[in-house]
């Protein structure tokens, strides 16, 4: 048996993507996508799997891929995910698909020898009335919140399996807990967006239209930690490299805000100049959930785009959906 100290110093370093075979996992989402274009001018080999070519879900698959491949390096974003009403409505679904997906590649993982392993998970395992800032210890100290309780059990799982593999068999097996994500790439589905790309969308249909006022959900009080996708990317990059000493890192900007700033700051980003109404008959989900990312911090890394530059960029991004939209519906 290896304890964890001495798994983390078994693993070392990776002091160069250069001539690595990278598999990135979920390449084609917010974060995969910003992760990929991140490691374009590594010389690495990108290795890229659509669900097409490979179903996570599908054991024998995967097991085979991955024993053709033997990826020296794996960044596993691809999961599973959906807002508070798909995770309300489809407990079953996200339970079982992201137990798979992560039980295949863990374990594909130490199978075929990988080097090591950054595994995403979400703040939302941690407990719902955990103290502010949270740190990684808070884990399974308290209640989970009831609305998204079965995805965050799937990735306090993946949480574990990567800690039980580097106790058990000395894998360099790492997880990382982001904050609330946005930046090119988002969703901006109008009932399915996170918080600032369902803002975002909302001021941008209500600048169009010549709406006098948008509806933001709940009383506009509740505190959001944000960070921007491509800081994300660059942290998971530092996890990856880094002699790491710990098998759970926290990845935040910080700071938080509350939703009616975001609101302001997206307003104000898009060029809406009227009212934001905000609904409080609607939830308002969690109140604050600040990490304490003192460790990520101590391995060198701090974000370097700021909510402002981070919106612009977002806004850039949602417009050129919406033009890649129109030209479809013309097309069609």
């Amino acid at each position: 048996m290896v304890d964890g100290s001495e798994a983390a110093i078994l693993g070392g370093a990776v002091p160069s993507f250069e001539g690595k075979k990278i598999w990135v996992t979920g390449h084609r989402g917010m974060l995969g996508s910003a992760v990929v274009r991140s490691l374009r001018n590594e010389n690495a080999q990108l290795l890229l799997t659509t669900r097409a070519e490979l179903d996570l879900v599908d054991q024998s698959a995967v097991q085979q891929w991955m024993e053709k491949n033997r990826p020296d390096l794996i960044f596993h974003i691809g999961a599973k995910v959906g807002g508070i009403h798909a995770n309300a409505t489809l407990p079953a679904d996200f339970l079982r698909e992201n137990l798979l997906i992560q039980t295949n590649v863990i374990d594909g993982a130490k199978r075929t020898g990988a080097q090591k392993l950054v595994f995403v998970a979400s703040n939302c395992t941690y407990p719902a009335k955990a103290e502010q800032p949270i740190k990684e210890t808070a884990q399974l100290t308290g209640a989970l919140d009831e609305n998204i309780r079965a995805y965050a059990v799937s990735k306090i799982a993946g949480i574990e399996m990567c800690r039980a593999y580097r106790k058990q068999f000395g894998c360099n097996f790492v997880a990382v807990i982001p904050p609330n994500l946005y930046g090119p790439g988002d969703n901006y589905h109008p009932q399915h967006s996170h918080v600032v790309a369902g803002i975002l969308r909302r001021a941008h249909e209500a600048k169009e239209s010549g709406a006098k006022e948008f509806v933001v959900w709940g009383d506009g009080t509740p505190r959001r930690e944000l960070l921007h996708v491509d800081d994300l990317a660059d942290a998971m990059k530092c996890v990856m490299s880094a002699p790491t000493t710990h098998d759970l890192y926290n990845i935040g900007s910080g700071h938080d805000l509350a939703i009616s700033e975001i609101a302001d700051l997206v307003a104000e980003v898009v060029g809406f100049n009227g009212k934001i109404v905000y609904d409080s008959t609607k939830p308002n989900g969690t109140m604050r959930k600040l990490l304490d990312s003192g460790r990520i911090q101590s391995l060198g890394w701090a974000p370097k785009v700021s909510e402002r530059a981070g919106l612009v960029s977002a806004y850039k991004d949602f417009l050129r959906s919406v033009e890649v939209a129109d030209s479809g519906l013309r097309l069609g």
